[in-house]
């Protein structure tokens, strides 16, 4: 089986701590045949990081969010100066970018893993609730091992090559002109739809020659 491409939303890592654990799930996902692209860690371009972003999602089949702490306040004030203003106290928050690459992945049909160190505010495509399950881990290599985790990520591959394998995921430079296809190959590029069309419109001819053949062979 081919390789699956995937991107990996990952801040730039703060710690060795992060670093370790960011190259652990890299490891893992290599392990599963799964290849991980991340903008400005293993991929670059000349390009501003949204356009590349834009590109690289574009030709992978699914995403990982790896949320890991980015901001740290000791105090703070939300809604600060309004009737509902609330004080925060040892808040930690990821990298804004995994909020905006989690919305780019969902909008084209990603299959998501989504893994939060824990502690972290949770809010935005970070939350529980969604369409994904969201794990919330310590950082560290032994939580990439835990029976939750293996059965997630198995669940999520199965995901990925079933997108992969659909003809959405097929480039355009890599299609044969439709004058080169076999019939098992035009008939495996149909959905459901469109093969029962071209049945009922096939059953229709065959009838109609039929009819049209015992009309011109018919002897009184």
């Amino acid at each position: 089986m081919k390789d699956l491409e995937v991107f990996v939303s990952v801040g730039g890592t703060a710690t060795a701590n992060q670093e370790e654990f960011v190259r652990a799930v890299e490891d893992r996902l290599r392990s599963e045949g799964i290849v991980p692209h991340t903008v400005g860690r293993n991929t670059f371009a000349s390009d501003s990081p949204l356009k590349t972003v834009t590109e690289l999602m574009d030709k992978c089949c699914g995403t990982v969010v790896i949320a890991l702490e980015r901001t740290y306040l000791r105090t703070g004030q939300e809604k600060r100066g309004g009737p509902d203003e609330k004080t925060l106290s040892d808040v930690r928050y990821p990298t804004c970018w995994n909020q905006v690459e989690a919305a780019m992945a969902y909008t084209r049909g990603h299959p998501l893993l989504i893994i939060v160190e824990k502690g972290l505010q949770g809010e935005g495509l970070l939350e529980r609730g969604f369409e994904w399950y969201v794990q919330w881990v310590d950082v560290t290599t032994s939580a990439l091992t835990t029976l939750e985790f293996n059965g997630v990520l198995s669940s999520w591959k199965q995901k990925l090559i079933q997108r992969a394998a659909s003809s959405s995921m097929v480039s355009p430079k890599e299609m044969k002109p439709l004058d080169q296809l076999t019939v098992a190959e035009l008939v495996g590029r149909m959905n459901a739809g469109q093969l029962w069309s071209v049945l009922g419109a096939l059953a229709a001819l065959v009838a109609g020659a039929f009819v049209l053949g015992a009309k011109l062979f018919h002897v009184p």
